[in-house]
């Protein structure tokens, strides 16, 4: 596997001078960041039981007003904003299962991962990740606040980025005395920018302002429709949120822009612990058929490992990607068949659907870097190693691209 290089599709950036101390990096409306480092540049896909665990969890009042979205301008600092539009390219990171509560290891590993893949002070600020997208589980083992500065604050100290996140099913079991989310909205929910969190102890981030706990973020080249699929074993969505994902569809798809799903319980998986959701399958189908609008990428996590399938329907082809190896310390494994491992590309029909296992890892540790512009989706999957020399940049597996206005997979 090839060394992770930088960002391509651009001119090199100019050279920088290291800093000479550490600094914080800010965005729009006071908001914070992380600060600098000192000095350094059988096979089935679906068929998990939607209703076991704990139960659906009543959701908390929103931070904000209907529809819940939040325009990234508002969020990243001017001059980068102004950057992505004129570059006509927006880079940022994925990845799911992210909180270190047994061993902080490989989530330390991935974030020292992520950090690597920035520039430090670029001519142009558009080559750098704008932001992280979590996709659930992101503190363990029930989002308990006494455990955001461990797993959340702490490992992303020098992430020179915000970090987004819609929640997953450990981050809403109500802990004892407390309610479900709660920490969750406190740190990624606030009412007003540069609110300084009491779970974030010393650090310098700020809550993000996110709307909602499911919520639309708007950037120039994407909406990026965040789920939220509850507790349940498979997910669980209440009618009035899938009501208002057909809604979002529609209006993402409106927008002329490409169109991103995220969920914390994948639809397909070919993992041998908790497999795809059917009721989340329905879910989504649902939504497409009511709004006529297929998502050109659908990123989970839950699983913990990386996975890639396309769907076609009809003319129609979008990517599926499980990204749950962000940090929590086991694995999850692809399926045996017959006590072989799975060979890919793997192509079934289940629910209606023709859907092809691309490619997967499941004993590595890592992050999704998506870069998308007109018309193309490029997403590139790097492993991090369990156990890797301090600051190592992650190695490039997986590569696929799509042409979001065609509804076409090209490799």
């Amino acid at each position: 596997m090839a060394q992770r290089s930088k960002p391509r599709g651009h001119a090199q950036p100019a050279a920088s001078t290291p800093h000479s101390q550490s600094q914080v990096m800010a965005g729009a409306n006071n908001h914070q960041f992380g600060r600098s480092r000192y000095n350094q540049h059988k096979l089935s896909f679906t068929n998990s039981p939607p209703t076991q665990g704990s139960g659906f969890q009543k959701l908390p009042p929103p931070a904000g007003r209907a529809p819940y979205r939040l325009d990234l301008k508002d969020v990243i600092d001017p001059k980068t904003y102004d950057a992505v539009v004129a570059a006509k390219h927006l880079v940022f990171h994925t990845a799911g299962d992210t909180g270190g509560v047994k061993d902080p290891h490989p989530q330390e590993y991935v974030a020292h991962a992520m950090e690597e893949d920035f520039y430090q002070g670029p001519a142009d600020p558009s080559v750098n990740p704008a932001f992280f997208y979590q996709l659930g589980d992101c503190v363990y083992f029930n989002g308990e606040s006494s455990q955001y500065y461990s797993q959340f604050y702490g490992p992303y100290e020098h992430y020179l980025a915000p970090i987004f996140a819609v929640p997953g099913n450990h981050d809403g079991d109500a802990v004892t005395g407390d309610t479900s989310l709660s920490a969750f909205v406190r740190n990624y929910c606030a009412r007003r920018s540069g609110t300084h969190s009491a779970d974030a102890g010393d650090s310098t981030r700020t809550a993000m302002t996110q709307p909602n706990v499911f919520w639309t973020l708007v950037t120039p080249f994407a909406w990026v429709i965040g789920l939220y699929t509850n507790v349940p074993e498979g997910g669980a969505v209440h009618p009035d949120q899938l009501a208002w994902l057909t809604a979002e569809l529609k209006a993402a798809n409106a927008a002329r822009l490409a169109v991103i799903v995220t969920m914390h319980h994948p639809i397909y998986s070919a993992d041998d612990h908790h497999s795809g959701s059917e009721s989340m399958h329905q879910a989504l189908q649902t939504a497409m058929q009511g709004s006529g609008v297929t998502p050109d990428l659908v990123l989970a996590g839950h699983v913990h490992n990386y996975q890639r399938f396309t769907r076609k329907a009809g003319a129609k082809e979008s990517t599926y990607v499980v990204a749950g190896a962000g940090g929590y310390h086991n694995l999850h494994r692809v399926a045996k068949v017959n006590g072989d491992s799975v060979v890919t590309p793997v192509t079934l029909t289940e629910t209606g659907d023709e859907v092809t296992f691309e490619k997967y890892v499941d004993d590595q540790f890592g992050f999704l870097r998506l870069e998308i512009s007109d018309p193309y989706l490029v997403g590139k999957y790097y492993t991090v190693n369990k156990y890797p020399a301090p600051q190592a940049p992650g190695l490039l597996v997986d590569t696929f691209r799509l042409d979001w206005r065609s509804d076409k997979k090209l490799q």
